[in-house]
This record gives structure tokens, C-alpha cells and sequence, in this order.
């Protein structure tokens, strides 16, 4: 019999990470490119919006989808079919003429990319106790910023020296490592021959929840939307996930464009923000987690980390279009950056539904900021082309006190489990 892996459920938490890292190298590839495609390939910053719009659609559409599937193929078979999918349609840019191959390419990345956050909640839910579910959370969706970190360098190396095609496909092609990884790894607490006694203990015994239910389909959604505490984890998405894209996909354009940096620039300095961003994802979960050790209650511990976030925003985004120097502008959106994965609300569904309905709430969640992200990115090429940047930062200042409001409001006390049953 083989040996016990140490606390192997970090491990099922950097292995998630690394998802993630992957899951916005690809992304964020485009992001980087923007402007020497654009350049390229003849596209105004509307036509632009367009494709990224294009992407946002069918992540939408299929992030409901996705919620679901996620649920009733667990974790292990989605992110094999996903993860792959993925790196298939990120390869795939590599071969567009116009900006009408540039956006079914975004569209068939968009279908595929969105399972990775269902997918990565609901592990998280089996594999921690609800106590360490807010850190695990941290890590896993720190990956998003670690990817787009390692995009800006990695990509503008490669453009440089070979093309912005071949970005494209090198980006892509590091997934196929990653699914391998996977198959051999990852099983369930329960079922995994490397995971200890008394760890496996700690996993499903943890005093918040019962064993998995194998029929996920028993979740009814149609309870679910009828639940206040779902909307509130839908709200909060809804405002503050359009941010998430104006962030990944803009403000790259927006350093080049408004802050005159270069593509070697970027690549030399572009990762920053991105770092920042991971830094937040960790402190979303760390801080809490050492408010708790300090004897407060989960609740308490994450709405105050929450609403300290809310509160700084504002001053961040009216320093951001003020600052003089190219050093303040990076020191200033990389804050920016920081703040905003801090708020940690792709965390709220695992802190409060239990673990087979946790995908398909986070899966709604995603799928109605998706459509909200879709309109702003609409608005946005519109507003930057005719404007500013500076109007778009103004509406993003008050988002997360009004989303702070929704989850007090809607959802109540975070750390207990609802019931969903019918």
C-alpha cells in the first residue's frame, strides 16, 4: 500500500491553482497581444470590445452550463474535458486572419474556461473543512492572477521573438501537461489511496457537512433561485465580475495607451498588478483565518475583511487617472488590483451552500456577471474611444460597498450551511 501524503489537500489546492494559472495564461494572452493584433490585423479599440464581448458571451452561457455539468460529473472528469477544451481553443488563435475568426476562436475559449471555478469551489468543498475553505479558496483563485502575472512576460517573449501566432499556441500547449498531472492525482477524500487517516478524518468529519451526495441532480435550481441567500452570491458576481474583466482585459490597453508604455515595457513591468492580484486572493482567505484564530466568529472575520476593501476602493480609483508618473500609475492599479481580489467573492457559495450545490450556485453566479461583463465591455470600448478611461473607474468605486450591502442584506451570517432541499 502506498504512503500517506502529508496534508494532501494543499496539494489538491496548488494543483487547482496551477488550473487557474493556466485557465488566465490563455486568457490573458490576448490581453497582452492587444495591441500588436490590433496593429496587425487593422481592429479599433470597438472592434476590440467585440471580441472580447465575443468571449464573454458564450462564458455566460456556459458558465450556468458548466455549474451544472461540474455537479453531476464531479471534479476529476470535468477538469480533464475542460482543461483540454481550453487548450485546444487557445492554440487555435494562433490561425486568425480577422477579427471574425479572432472572435469564434474567443467564443469557443469562452465555452470551455468558465468550468474551472465551479469546479475548483466544489473541490475545495470536498477536500477542506469549512473553517479552511476561505484560504483554499485564496489559493486556488490566486492561480487567476499568477496566470496573468506570467502572461505579460511570457507572452511579450514570445511575441517578440517568434510572433504573436506561436504566443498563442506555446500558452495553450502547457495545458495538456497539466490534464496529465490531473488524471494521475486527483480522486475524491474518500476514495484517495494517499491521503492519511486521520487527515481523511479531518476532511469529512470537519462538523460542517455530512458526506457528498453522489445524485447532484437532487438539487432542484429552481429552490435555489428562490433562495435570498443565493441571489446574494449572485449579486455580489454581478457587480464586481465585470470589474474582473475591465481589469484582465483593459488595463494592459490602457497602461499602453494612457500611461505610454511599450510592449517590452509591459513585459518587463505588466506583471505587477497581476502579482498584487494574487497577493489579494491569499490575504481574501489569510486574514479572515487569523481573525478566527484570534477567537472571532467566520462571520465577523470575513466581513470585516470585506468591508475594509469596500472603503478603501474609492480613494484608489480616484488616485488612479491622477497620478502623474508611469511608477504612481503601476503602484496605483497594482493597489487597485490587490483590493479587489481581496473582497473574495467567488468564495461566498462554498461559505454557504453545501458541497453538491456549490457548483451549480457558483455556475449561476458566474453566468449572470458573465452577462453583466458583456454589457460593460460593450459600454466600455464605446466610453474609452468617444472618452476616458476615468468615467469607468468612477462607476467601479462604488461597487463592492453596494455588493457589501447585498451580502449583509441577502445572505446574513457566512459559515453556515443552508438547507436545499425542496
Amino acid at each position: 500500500m502506498s504512503r500517506p501524503i502529508p496534508h494532501l489537500r494543499w496539494g489538491v489546492a496548488a494543483m487547482l491553482c496551477l488550473a487557474s494559472e493556466l485557465n488566465y495564461l490563455d486568457r490573458q494572452t490576448l490581453s497582452v497581444l492587444a495591441a500588436t493584433i490590433q496593429a496587425d490585423l487593422g481592429l479599433s479599440d470597438v472592434d476590440y470590445s467585440h471580441v472580447t464581448s465575443a468571449f464573454l458571451l458564450s462564458y455566460t452561457v456556459m458558465y450556468a452550463v458548466a455549474g451544472r455539468l461540474v455537479d453531476v460529473l464531479g471534479t476529476r472528469r470535468s477538469f480533464l474535458i475542460f482543461v483540454s477544451a481550453w487548450s485546444v481553443a487557445n492554440m487555435l488563435h494562433g490561425f486568425a486572419r480577422s477579427a471574425l475568426q479572432l472572435s469564434f476562436f474567443r467564443v469557443l475559449l469562452g465555452a470551455a474556461e468558465p468550468a474551472n471555478f465551479p469546479g475548483g469551489l466544489k473541490a475545495v468543498s470536498e477536500w477542506f473543512p469549512m473553517r479552511e475553505r476561505a484560504l483554499a479558496v485564496g489559493i486556488f483563485n490566486a492561480g487567476t492572477a499568477l496566470g496573468g502575472a506570467l502572461a505579460v512576460p511570457v507572452v511579450s517573449f514570445i511575441a517578440l521573438r517568434w510572433g504573436w501566432r506561436w504566443a498563442f499556441v506555446a500558452t495553450g500547449a502547457l495545458g495538456f501537461v497539466w490534464v496529465a498531472v490531473w488524471a494521475a492525482f486527483y480522486r475524491l477524500p474518500q476514495d484517495h489511496p494517499r491521503l492519511g487517516a486521520a487527515e481523511r478524518e479531518l476532511i469529512l468529519s470537519g462538523g460542517d457537512e455530512g458526506p457528498e451526495p453522489r445524485d447532484a441532480s437532487s438539487v432542484s435550481i429552481r429552490r435555489l433561485l428562490g433562495m435570498r441567500e443565493a441571489w446574494g452570491c449572485i449579486l455580489a458576481r454581478v457587480l464586481t465580475d465585470p470589474i474582473s474583466y475591465f481589469l484582465n482585459f483593459w488595463i494592459p490597453k490602457y497602461l499602453q495607451a494612457e500611461r505610454g508604455f511599450t510592449l517590452a515595457t509591459l513585459g518587463s513591468y505588466g506583471w505587477i498588478p497581476f502579482a498584487a492580484l494574487a497577493a489579494g486572493n491569499i490575504f481574501s482567505g489569510a486574514m479572515p483565518r487569523w481573525l478566527i484564530s484570534r477567537g472571532w466568529p467566520l462571520d465577523r472575520a470575513r466581513k470585516a475583511t470585506m468591508l475594509a476593501v469596500s472603503c478603501a476602493m474609492p480613494l484608489l480609483c480616484f488616485l488612479v487617472t491622477r497620478v502623474e508618473s508611469q511608477a504612481w500609475a503601476l503602484v496605483v492599479v497594482s493597489a487597485l488590483f490587490f483590493g479587489h481580489s481581496a473582497w473574495g467573492n467567488i468564495t461566498l457559495p462554498a461559505e454557504v451552500f453545501p458541497r453538491h450545490a456549490v457548483g451549480t450556485v457558483t455556475g449561476l453566479g458566474g453566468s449572470f456577471g458573465g452577462l453583466m461583463g458583456v454589457i460593460t465591455q460593450l459600454a466600455i470600448g464605446w466610453v474609452v474611444m468617444n472618452f476616458s478611461f476615468a468615467p469607468i473607474f468612477a462607476a467601479i468605486s462604488m461597487a463592492y460597498l453596494v455588493a457589501f450591502v447585498l451580502v449583509q442584506v441577502l445572505i446574513g451570517e457566512l459559515g453556515w450551511v443552508r438547507d436545499v432541499t425542496s
